[in-house]
């Protein structure tokens, strides 16, 4: 496997395990979507809509839209988990698109990032995807634990890579396309 191989995988994996997670939020009692919830940000619904924003500011920066921030601008939480379930199901398509056209010299070729007062920085396409995969999955398992303390257990979200899981994911990947 090489690294192009790794974020074709990853960007499906993250497809997998945001349809396993909003499988869980959108069964939830009315109320425990947006509850206070220990955690980075407050509640269920904080975090997935700041990982979907966060998506899509990156998305951005790798396919070059020269959005930039301005992403952040007029941005307005998603009210329900149905709905946002949809928008991140089609930004998570949109990343295997994205990913699935990568070439190796994609990985080094840096690209202007808008970080504001630091000014554009330019980063590598690699590391931007690298990050954006390890954003993903901090804020999910915060996320994760957060469902703990709902009417709803938490899926598990590391069935995804080995061919052990397959049993584990088959029906999923099959619905999913993947």
């Amino acid at each position: 496997m090489d690294l192009i191989d790794h974020f074709h995988r990853m960007a499906a994996n993250n497809l997998w395990s945001n349809d396993r997670l909003y499988r869980a939020v959108t069964a939830l009692k009315p109320g425990e979507f947006e509850a206070g919830r220990a955690g980075f940000f407050p509640s269920i619904k904080a975090t997935l809509n700041h990982i979907l924003s966060v998506d899509l500011y990156y998305l951005d920066m790798v396919e070059e839209g020269g959005v930039g921030l301005a992403v952040f601008d007029d941005w307005t939480d998603f009210e329900m988990p149905v709905k946002l379930a949809a928008v991140q199901a089609e930004t998570d398509r949109r990343l295997m698109s994205f990913c699935e056209e990568l070439t190796k010299s994609d990985l080094d070729r840096r690209v202007p990032t808008d970080r504001g007062d630091d000014g554009i920085i330019p980063e590598r396409i690699g590391d931007l995807l690298a990050h954006l995969f390890l954003h993903q999955i901090h804020h999910r398992g915060q996320v994760h634990a957060m469902l703990s303390s709902t009417s709803v257990k938490p899926p598990q979200l590391d069935e995804f890579l080995l061919d052990y899981d397959i049993k584990l994911r088959k029906k999923e990947a099959e619905r999913l396309g993947l």
